[in-house]
């Protein structure tokens, strides 16, 4: 009997944090598919590398979260890395999920393609849309 309710407590956990999640995700957009951009910061190499981690992280994140990816453009760096992605995400709540992790992101790390092994701080930026309906009423005011 103890199995059995810890069993349904799990479930119940399990129900309660995928309700706060959707509850969260109220905006207008939250529900749409999303397309994001990588791009590295200045560094060069040691930044191309630290994108190319990024973009690996996170379409290793959206595969375990069953959602739909394609990536659009990948350009490759000269020696490491790549000089930014753009991919599309499918799935509900992609936007909304995603949202959290625009914005610059840095990593400091004793360089591997540092003679000298110093440390260096890379920067690259995520930037996140929602992919909206081609039928959109664009309204301009004066």
């Amino acid at each position: 009997m103890d199995e059995e309710f810890a069993h349904g407590l799990a479930e119940l956990q399990e129900e309660v944090e995928a309700a706060e999640v959707k509850k969260m995700l109220g905006g207008a957009h939250d529900r749409s598919n999303a397309i994001v951009t990588i791009h590295p910061g200045a560094g060069g190499t040691e930044s191309q590398d630290w994108a190319e981690m990024l973009l690996r992280m996170y379409l290793r994140w959206m595969e375990r979260r069953g959602f739909k990816r394609e990536v659009v453009d990948r350009q490759p760096g000269e020696d490491a890395g790549i000089k930014g992605a753009t991919l599309t995400v499918t799935g509900e709540y992609a936007y909304g999920l995603l949202l959290a992790e625009a914005g610059v992101h840095r990593l400091v790390r004793i360089s591997p393609f540092d003679q000298a092994a110093r440390r260096h701080t890379s920067f690259a930026s995520v930037f996140v849309w929602p992919e909206l309906p081609e039928d959109v009423d664009i309204v301009i005011e004066d």
